[in-house]
């Protein structure tokens, strides 16, 4: 299962990077009404989720401490340019988290998978690794993977591909 789950992100992450490819460092903040994350955000978002759940399996955390408060759970996007990374350093965190999320699936053993989340806060609705991988993998980057496009399509650019 745990190959499957690399190529699953792998997938969505390189949906992702081309679903802002053709955006300028104005666009990724673009906010219109009624879509609620942009794409500085959206990226910086699953780039901290990579390194909240890379924290589960042991890899010690890469990021500056102000990601939590920038891009963490209940954290809000904003449309002014200067309070994110470039396109282009967020492009290469982007990538890194995913190179480093990736490293450390694949260094789990199946067994792993039926390990408890080390996350007692989380364990009640993600009880073990697998959960928690799953969750991540196909759920929660997927889901932001979809606001991306759906993002795209309301500041009027095209669809890109698709992450089947």
């Amino acid at each position: 299962m745990i190959p499957e789950l690399v190529d699953c992100f792998g997938r969505t992450v390189a949906f992702m990077q081309e679903a802002v490819a053709d955006l300028s460092e104005e666009d990724m903040v673009l906010q219109p009404p009624g879509i609620p994350n942009h794409a500085a955000w959206t990226l910086g978002h699953v780039i901290f989720s990579c390194q909240a759940l890379a924290g589960e399996l042991g890899i010690e955390a890469w990021l500056s401490s102000d990601w939590e408060s920038r891009f963490g759970y209940g954290s809000s996007p904003t449309a002014v340019v200067s309070q994110y990374p470039s396109k282009a350093a967020l492009l290469t965190m982007f990538g890194e988290a995913s190179h480093r999320f990736q490293a450390a699936l694949l260094g789990l053993n199946e067994m792993a998978l039926a390990e408890p989340l080390p996350d007692e806060k989380v364990r009640g609705i993600l009880p073990t690794k697998g959960h928690a991988l799953l969750q991540v993998v196909a759920a929660h980057t997927a889901y932001h993977a979809g606001q991306l496009a759906v993002w795209r399509r309301v500041i009027g650019r095209r669809g890109v591909g698709v992450f089947l």
